[in-house]
């Protein structure tokens, strides 16, 4: 079990918690020996690239999360660094739920999901928002997207944790979906063809 993640994870009440229900000398045992877990390793950073969504949770000033998904072509959430992923924030609902609740708490939680593989992975770590800068904000930007980038919010990795795929469900995205149908549908083409030919006139 990662390290780091047990740190960030396991607060006093939680580990008080385990330690009421029995699990605590057994966590303590795999968070003394685990890997620290708090880079992006060439594999977690494959699994980003082909990521079209993920969840990004923060937190208020009142102590709630707030969770929102982000949507986007593949390789919209960049890895910059082995510690720091970026995206780029555009114009939407202007609420800046996001940008306010990270003024006050840089405190975030990555949620990244593929559901045609059944892999999760949670990343904890601190964010920020960064305005004006235009060489990173190019650096985050959407190829080919029109909408103009009015910020990057950088994601600063402090631990990852990849969990079993046991309930995932297994989705396909309408790209996915095209893409497995099309030898079907064009063999589909080619059936038509030949029986137009064999038909009586």
């Amino acid at each position: 079990m990662p390290r780091k993640f047990g740190e960030i994870a396991f607060t006093t009440e939680v580990k008080a918690a385990q330690e009421q229900r029995g699990s605590r000398q057994t966590y303590d045992r795999y968070i003394a020996n685990g890997p620290a877990n708090d880079t992006v390793t060439p594999k977690i950073a494959e699994f980003i690239a082909q990521l079209e969504g993920f969840y990004l949770g923060t937190v208020n000033s009142n102590g709630y999360p707030y969770i929102q998904f982000r949507g986007g072509p593949p390789g919209f959430l960049k890895v910059l660094d082995e510690k720091t992923l970026g995206f780029a924030d555009f114009s939407g609902n202007v609420q800046y739920i996001t940008v306010g609740n990270l003024s006050g708490n840089d405190k975030a939680f990555l949620f990244l999901m593929d559901y045609r593989h059944r892999r999760r992975i949670k990343i904890w770590g601190r964010a920020e928002y960064v305005e004006g800068e235009s060489t990173l904000l190019e650096q985050v930007r959407v190829p080919d997207y029109p909408a103009q980038v009015e910020r990057a919010i950088l994601f600063h990795v402090e631990a990852t944790s990849e969990n079993c795929p046991q309930h995932i469900p297994i989705r396909y995205s309408e790209t996915e979906v095209a893409a497995m149908i099309a030898p079907l549908q064009n063999r589909i083409a080619e059936l038509e063809q030949q029986l137009q030919q064999f038909s009586p006139i």
